[in-house]
């Protein structure tokens, strides 16, 4: 299910959008202002931002050159009342994928959005190497590499410290992991992730920058100092 993060101070509208969005099949997250979508965006996974220009605050230009800067290749769709030459440049200069006018169709909106994550999507599947720290990580062979040391991960180890890499940085949710990895969320399956990010942390550990944070409650976060 594609996660929207909707950014829009105007309620009735946003109501909407998010209600009609939910019902295509979209998980979406409504922020009434720039500084809490950018909270919501450190916090939690997001595939596609949808961004209102004027708003109170910081308005969704100043957003996006925020999350451009975080994220590089996260999609983004400005939506907004201002149909000006000027403000469709600046817009799509700050790396835009659309440019949706106001009153929005809903239908229209759907079909740009659903456009946009097919572009979006990465050709050739999961990204296939990463650099943890020092650390290199192969996921298709699942050997994580260190100055000539190598360790082969079991699949299991392999799918999660990949989750974990894809949201460097960012929270990675626990009960997102558990439906993935484990399809359920019981007692022995949370205590079998528990042991499963223990033993990561311990692969990991002959680089002191790199960590697998807790969040309590929520999921973890993996950081490297980068």
């Amino acid at each position: 299910m594609p996660r929207i993060l909707l950014i829009e101070d105007h309620d009735t509208l946003g109501y909407a959008l998010k209600e009609y969005l939910e019902m295509k099949g979209f998980d979406v997250a409504w922020a009434r202002d720039g500084d809490k979508g950018l909270a919501h965006f450190e916090r939690y996974p997001t595939d596609l931002c949808i961004l209102d220009i004027m708003m109170p605050g910081r308005d969704g230009f100043a957003v996006a050159e925020i999350i451009r800067r975080k994220e590089p290749r996260l999609p983004l769709i400005f939506l907004t009342a201002r149909s000006l030459k000027v403000d469709l440049l600046k817009g799509f200069g700050l790396g835009a994928d659309d440019y949706i006018i106001k009153p929005v169709d809903e239908e229209e909106l759907v079909a740009r959005i659903q456009a946009v994550l097919r572009r979006a999507a990465p050709e050739n599947g999961p990204q296939a190497s990463f650099k943890v720290g020092r650390y290199i990580f192969d996921y298709p062979s699942q050997k994580l590499s260190l100055d000539g040391w190598e360790r082969l991960l079991t699949e299991r180890e392999a799918h999660l410290l990949r989750l974990l890499c894809e949201r460097k940085g960012r929270l990675l949710p626990r009960q997102e992991v558990l439906k993935i990895l484990w399809n359920q969320s019981d007692y022995f399956t949370r205590r079998s992730m528990d042991v499963f990010i223990s033993r990561l942390r311990k692969y990991l550990r002959e680089d002191p920058n790199i960590e697998i944070q807790n969040v309590y409650g929520s999921g973890f976060i993996l950081s490297d100092g980068h």
